[in-house]
């Protein structure tokens, strides 16, 4: 079973300051990288926007002598408080704006870092924030994280960049197809099991979080010689088939197993390929074969005993 995730973008402001609108105000919105989400009023936002319109002023004033000391410090400062907004993510279009208008805005807005789904909001007009304060948490859903747990047996065959194909039941003949981008380093002690990440395109946002879904890998083994995993008796130190003989007869026969494929296991010895094995009725055989050696014993030991009397 397989639980679903999302890549998570969380919004934290970079300065503190008051909300003056807020333009995505429900969980479950869906928005775009670049879109508003808030606007932001804070003291040391106008104080760095005219900071900036000041060293325009100076660079263009001082244009002429850019190789001259005072030239070189214009622009210097004018980099580095254009530098400032961006670190603050003011965007270019907002710079733009300000230069152009010429004066301080009183707030900016606060844009979207991805594209995807809102999952949380903490965001409300007239709040005070912090850059401790988580705005909005938004989920890209373009890519879906898949997180399997994979059985120990089976940890040999999973490898970096394998592809996994997965199937719903909310979505009956519909599959997705996933690579392995991550292999975690734990063993889960108590199901045995490893989680494995894939990542997994869902361009049409059919896959959503904490959905479950059957994944499987394939995985190439080449030509091999397989027996049905019904057809064994397994007493944990030995594996035994019963093959078919001529005459309706059955020998047991010990094999050595490899790995198991979906029902199958890969017969590495004991088995030569034609030949036919019982895959159904393979306890009663079982049993049968037991009690006929155990009454041959029985009429043995009656047998010796008798005579012993005699």
């Amino acid at each position: 079973m397989f639980s679903f995730q999302t890549m998570i973008a969380r919004v934290y402001p970079k300065i503190s300051g008051w909300i003056d609108q807020v333009y995505v105000d429900f969980t479950g919105k869906a928005v775009k990288q670049g879109q508003p989400l808030l606007s932001l009023y804070s003291p040391d936002l106008v104080t760095a926007q005219q900071e900036l319109i000041t060293a325009r002023k100076a660079r263009d004033t001082l244009g002429a002598g850019q190789f001259t000391d005072a030239g070189r410090s214009s622009l210097a400062l004018y980099e580095s408080a254009r530098q400032r907004l961006l670190l603050w993510d003011i965007g270019e279009a907002q710079i733009r704006q300000i230069l152009k208008a010429g004066t301080p805005s009183k707030s900016l807005a606060l844009a979207s870092p991805a594209g995807g789904f809102v999952l949380t909001r903490n965001a409300y007009p007239g709040q005070r924030v912090t850059p401790e304060t988580e705005l909005y948490s938004i989920a890209d859903l373009s890519i879906i994280w898949v997180l399997a747990d994979v059985y120990e047996y089976e940890l040999p065959m999973i490898q970096l960049g394998q592809t996994g194909i997965m199937s719903l039941p909310y979505f009956p003949g519909k599959t997705f197809t996933g690579k392995i981008t991550y292999i975690y380093p734990e063993l889960d002690p108590t199901t045995r099991t490893l989680k494995v990440r894939l990542e997994c395109p869902n361009p049409d946002l059919h896959l959503k979080p904490d959905m479950y879904a059957n994944v499987e890998f394939t995985i190439d083994y080449g030509k091999k010689l397989t027996i049905a995993q019904q057809a064994v008796l397994d007493s944990g130190t030995e594996q035994v088939v019963f093959v078919a003989l001529e005459g309706g007869y059955f020998e047991p026969r010990r094999i050595t197993l490899g790995r198991r494929v979906g029902d199958h296991f890969i017969v590495l010895d004991g088995l030569r390929p034609g030949e036919r094995v019982v895959t159904s009725a393979t306890f009663l055989i079982d049993c049968e074969s037991q009690l006929k050696s155990a009454l041959g014993g029985l009429g043995t030991g009656a047998h010796a005993g008798h005579g012993g009397e005699q």
